[in-house]
């Protein structure tokens, strides 16, 4: 037995070159807290990359590490966790991690439990104290949840963020040269259009590539449907989030009335969440998020998909790689799992902030044996928290 003594919350911010998705275009302007608004999905981004990471330290002095977002507003999410969270699960056992999401996920029952920053902070904390579960029984998080039942998983390239398609097809055929097969394009900064965008890399990456569109939630019911069979002949191998999330029949709707599958759930927090759009067959992928999820509902979340025969392709874009080594470990463990995003920008500008362990190259991921999630800070990352 081993005690949680302490858990606190940090953030960390790096400085980007450009902001996610591509260079500002006509008409996105940051404001003076350097967030900025994307004309093509109306969300609202950061010029750097933060993200929330929580440390928690055992009676034995093992420590857990957890992440999740922090790109708007972060201290929201450290204020719960310091003020609220963190003396709920002081003197829990980190081996019962799954009772205490659940006991903490009820604290909020009647005040907004579903979503945003108080899910954000759980997650963050639910990871730490599976982190810290796995390194007090030396063992990976994968083993805790029943075993690798894979050794590698296929990845595909997301996020094409050069200025012009001409750059964007150029850059996609690089990452094929390095043996990668699939891709997704983001519709907002898609400048031509997205039938446009996809026919360009269709022609450059030849007949046998994956090429995905992520539409960012922009579209109505309708108008999904036409852009999805405009882009259809062109081979789209899925449509993600091709409207609002809250419109559960709507997206049934799109899903029932196109060709393509239709990828959605990084956005969503819990099981409740996924079963709604499960029941209204609105998707034939789900997109888990950790970082948004925690590794307790992404198992949940992932293994109801399974008994519908829902493909599980889990997303992740930011962070410093905690929340990602999370996300592996868990897609090791569960089947359904047909693939996992790769975000390169993120991933190459966070060389030496965690110990080695992933792997990434030729298309697939690799994960070296670890216990916990298989990765911790380096000393580099450390120093850059507050």
């Amino acid at each position: 037995m081993s005690r949680v003594t302490k858990l606190e919350a940090l953030v960390y911010t790096a400085v980007r070159d450009e902001p996610y998705l591509g260079t500002l275009r006509p008409g996105e302007e940051a404001n003076k807290h350097g967030y900025f608004v994307r004309k093509g999905n109306k969300t609202v981004y950061p010029t750097v990359d933060r993200s929330v990471l929580v440390r928690l330290e055992t009676e034995s002095g093992v420590v857990g590490w957890g992440e999740t977002y922090g790109i708007v507003v972060p201290r929201a999410t450290v204020a719960i966790i310091e003020d609220l969270l963190a003396e709920f699960v002081i003197g829990r056992e980190p081996s019962e991690a799954t009772e205490i999401h659940d006991d903490l996920y009820n604290l909020m029952r009647c005040r907004g439990y579903t979503g945003g920053y108080y899910m954000d902070a759980l997650a963050a904390v639910d990871i730490a104290l599976w982190d810290a579960a796995g390194r007090l029984a030396g063992k990976s998080v994968a083993e805790l949840l029943g075993g690798r039942v894979r050794e590698s998983i296929p990845a595909y390239v997301s996020g094409l963020p050069k200025p012009t398609l001409k750059e964007r097809t150029a850059f996609a055929q690089e990452w094929m040269a390095l043996g990668f097969d699939s891709f997704k394009f983001a519709a907002p900064v898609a400048d031509d259009g997205i039938v446009k965008e996809i026919s360009e890399l269709r022609a450059a990456l030849g007949p046998d590539a994956r090429i995905a569109c992520d539409m960012h939630w922009a579209h109505t019911p309708d108008s999904a449907i036409e852009a999805i069979k405009e882009m259809e002949p062109h081979g789209l191998w899925f449509a993600e989030a091709p409207i609002a999330t809250e419109d559960v029949q709507g997206l049934a709707r799109v899903a029932q009335s196109v060709d393509t599958p239709i990828g959605v759930g990084e956005e969503w927090r819990t099981v409740h969440d996924a079963r709604l759009r499960y029941q209204a067959q609105a998707l034939s992928i789900v997109q888990p998020e950790m970082g948004h999820k925690g590794i307790t509902e992404f198992m949940r979340i992932s293994e109801a998909a399974v008994e519908k025969g829902i493909d599980v392709l889990p997303h992740a874009t930011i962070g410093t790689g905690i929340f990602l080594a999370a996300s592996l470990q868990a897609s090791l463990a569960l089947k359904g799992v047909v693939g996992h995003e790769f975000q390169h920008s993120v991933i190459s500008r966070n060389h030496g902030l965690i110990t080695d362990g992933i792997e990434c190259s030729q298309g697939e991921y690799r994960f070296a044996d670890g216990v916990g999630i298989g990765i911790e800070p380096t000393e580099k990352l450390i120093a850059a928290l507050v």
